[in-house]
Parts: C-alpha cells; structure tokens; sequence
C-alpha cells in the first residue's frame, strides 16, 4: 500500500537555498512553475485550433489554467473526504491540493508547436529520416538502432516520441538557471506529474492505462527511479495523477466543444442534438447548464448567442464530471493506495458516457474542419524541414566548445537554443552509458519541442523563403 506520508515527499533532488517562508513546500512548486518559461510559451502553442486569431479560442495555456483550477477542486473534494474518513492528516489536505494545480498547471508543458499533430511530426520525421528497411533475406534494417548501438529502448524514444515525456525532461532538466536540476520541484510534485509510468519499450496497450503511452525516456529513467523510491509508488500511478487526469478529461471533452461553437464551426442547436438525452449524466450537465442560463429566475432569456449556451453547458459538464469522478475514487480508493487500479477514473465513472460523447462529437465534427487540417499539414511541413536544418548542426556539434559558423553544420548548430547546448554539454558527460548520438538526437528534440507555433513558423519563413 502507497502512504500518503511518503507521497507527499517535500524534499528536492537540490536543496533548495531558499530560506523557508509562509508557503508550504509544495505551493512553492506551483509559484516556480507559473513564472517558469515553458508555461509562457504555452500562451503560443495550440490546443486544438492552431494560429488561431480569436483570442476567446483556448491556447495551451489558457486549457492548462483551467486544468489546473479543476484539477484543484477535485482535490479539495477529495482532500475533505480523505480528512473526515482519517485517511490524512490536517495538513496534508492542503499538500494534496497543491501538487494537484501545480500538476494540472504542467500537464501538457513538453508537447510541441501544433498540439498532438506535432507530436505526430517529430514521429513522422524520424521514420522518414532514419527508414527501416529489408535485406535479401527479409531481415529488418533500421538505421537509427545501429546509431544508438542496437538499443531498441533508445530507438523508441524517438519512434515513439510523447510530450508526456517531454515533460519531465523539461521540468527535471531544461528550464536551467545555474545548475541542471530544471525547476527543482519536490519529489511529491514530479510523482504526481508522471501521467503514464512506462519507458518506451513497456508500453502496451489494453489491461492498464498507465502503461498505454511512454512516461519517461532514457535519459531520465535515474530520475525516475529516485522519484518512485522516494514517494513509495513503486512503478503504480501517484493516487494525485489520477485526479489530474479526471481534470483534463473533463475540461478538454467540452471546451473543444465551447471553442468550436465559438468558432462558428457548428452551432449550439446542432450539438444539443447530437448529445441527445438518454444518457443520466447528459441528462444532468443540461440541467445544470439551464439553471446557470435562467440566473435565478424561472426561464432562460431569449436569444441569447450560441457560445453562452455552450459556456453554461460547459460549466454543467465539469461539475457532472468531477461529481462522478469523485464516488470512482472513492469507489476504487484502495486498490488505487495498492497499486492495482488500471483504468481511468472517468471511465470507471457514471459520466463515462457524456464525456464519450463529447469526444466523439469533436472529432467528427471539430478538429477535421479543412482550415483545421490545412494548419496541421502545415505545422508537420514545417517541423520536419527545422528537424533537417537542425538535425546537420547537432550531429556535428563540438563537444566542449561553441559551435564555429563557418560551414553550414556550425551555422545550424549555433542557432540552437543556447540553454539546450548547454543541457547536451552536461549530460553528455553525465551520461556516459548513453551513446553520444542519442544526447545529440535529444538536442533537436529538446529544441524543436520547446518551440511556440508563432517561433516555429517564423522561422521556417525565415530559414525556407528568405
């Protein structure tokens, strides 16, 4: 059985040098995190519609603020419950709810310019820049495995690159200052960020959803077995992760659907249709979605515009969640404190049917619009091309010294962002056990990840059409 005692582990991989105050240990992480640069970025990087010039559209930093707000409701719910059943100690409710926002705050922080389809396009780029193919005999040839020295769980990490990943490189080693710890945050906020628990290699899909998507790469596979031995999780899921989850789910299933209505892309009329009205928990957001529409008083007003009924909806539809989310765990409590739990809260939950139908109304009716598509053909054009550029001036990198922009590799690999060639400099000597063309190939990935949209096109104009 996990304990919440080692789950809230406030120490850091660095002690900090900062001088206690009045925040707790783990509200220190929220403050380091919200002025750290990649959750500035996330203000340019998509969310579902990309470049888009409505600022009422959400950007990834717009939908993880609203994570990270559900995300800590949902543990405060949590927390009282936990507190009135004595399975906490007063203090411990107010940890909980901490690392919860601060996690719902990073959940999406090491995915690429151009949401889940840049994701796509660094995967695409390495299938097309190092192609498997087949002898005379029928056996497979891969490039990329002979440069990493046969290692297939290093060849995954690319061939399966995940932001959820990304993340953790990001927040245990990239955003550097003076040292190469990241932002340093406690042992009991990087447990709970870890949303999937598998490397590249154990990832497996069906029976248990914590393994359906890599969780860490190589390079931070240390690191995570320091955090599990802290924090008591052993390979299982943090029980806080599960409540960040439930928070994503239900902010994303209907805010993509408040932003296409926003959008013009369908209207209100045609999604409370689609939604139909069998379901108890559609059934349910409706009603609380027409109590928030008529404010007190016996009817809704008329005409009001589209994207208010979608916002009330929208509204209703995370309370349904949450409320639902909440008997789950609760339900499931102790096989989640063992380790043994599997599926996700939501699905295990009586909103499982709304937010099913939420999903699926946007992605047959929102995220393939033609504009949407075109932007997404685009975003993968322009990655794969900064990947090519980028790619000659990493693999030629000196080690030791600056880049010399003498010949085109020099020029390439002295336009990489400075803070990740120092990054490449340090582990590539911490690191001795991982081959230097895999710190080289992280070098780009780290770059190209850590862009905003707006970066990523601009500079594809500048470096492509002059």
């Amino acid at each position: 059985m996990m304990e919440w005692k080692r789950l809230l582990n406030k120490e850091r991989r660095r002690k900090s040098t900062m001088s206690g105050d009045h925040r707790a240990e783990f509200e220190r992480d929220w403050d380091r995190t919200i002025f750290s640069t990649p959750v500035k970025r996330l203000q340019d990087k998509t969310q579902v519609f990309p470049l888009d010039p409505n600022d009422a559209v959400r950007t990834r930093l717009t939908h993880s603020l609203e994570v990270s707000s559900v995300a800590r409701g949902l543990a405060i719910k949590v927390s009282q419950w936990l507190l009135a059943e004595n399975k906490i100690k007063p203090g411990m409710d107010r940890a909980i709810e901490a690392i919860a926002s601060t996690c719902g705050l990073v959940h999406d922080i090491g995915n690429p310019p151009f949401g889940h389809s840049g994701e796509d396009a660094i995967r695409y780029w390495f299938g097309t820049q190092f192609p498997v193919t087949k002898d005379q005999d029928g056996y497979e040839l891969d490039p990329l495995l002979q440069l990493l020295d046969n290692k297939q769980h290093l060849v995954n990490d690319f061939r399966h690159f995940e932001g959820n990943a990304q993340a953790l490189r990001l927040l245990s080693k990239l955003q550097i200052l003076a040292d190469f710890y990241g932002l340093n945050l406690t042992y009991g906020t990087l447990s709970a960020s870890c949303k999937y628990v598998a490397a590249s290699t154990e990832v497996k899909h069906g029976g248990d959803h914590a393994y359906t998507k890599p969780g860490y790469f190589a390079s931070e596979a240390d690191i995570v077995k320091e955090i599990r031995a802290k924090t008591g999780t052993g390979s299982a899921r943090n029980p806080i992760t599960f409540l960040v989850e439930v928070a994503d789910d239900a902010v994303y299933s209907v805010a993509d659907i408040e932003d296409a209505v926003r959008k013009r892309i369908f209207t209100w009329k045609e999604v409370d249709h689609l939604l139909g009205k069998k379901d108890a928990a559609i059934k349910d957001a409706k009603e609380r979605a027409n109590r928030i529409l008529k404010s007190g008083g016996s009817k809704i007003p008329k005409g009001l515009p589209c994207d208010v009924y979608a916002s009330a909806f929208r509204t209703g539809s995370i309370g349904v969640v949450v409320d639902a989310a909440f008997e789950a765990f609760k339900k499931n409590y102790n096989a989640i404190m063992d380790g043994s739990y599997r599926h996700e809260l939501v699905e295990a939950s009586t909103a499982s049917g709304l937010v099913a139908k939420l999903k699926d109304i946007a992605r047959q009716r929102a995220y393939a619009t033609p504009p949407n598509l075109k932007l997404e053909l685009m975003g993968r054009k322009v990655i794969c091309d900064l990947m090519d550029v980028f790619w000659e001036g990493a693999e030629k990198l000196p080690l030791g010294e600056p880049p010399k922009p003498k010949k085109f590799v020099g020029k390439a690999g002295a336009l990489l962002s400075e803070n990740y060639r120092r990054v490449f400099q340090h582990w590539i000597k911490e690191q001795p056990h991982l081959p230097h063309t895999y710190h080289r190939l992280l070098l780009v990935t780290d770059y190209i990840s850590g862009m905003t949209d707006s970066f990523a096109t601009k500079l594809h104009k500048e470096l492509f059409n002059g």
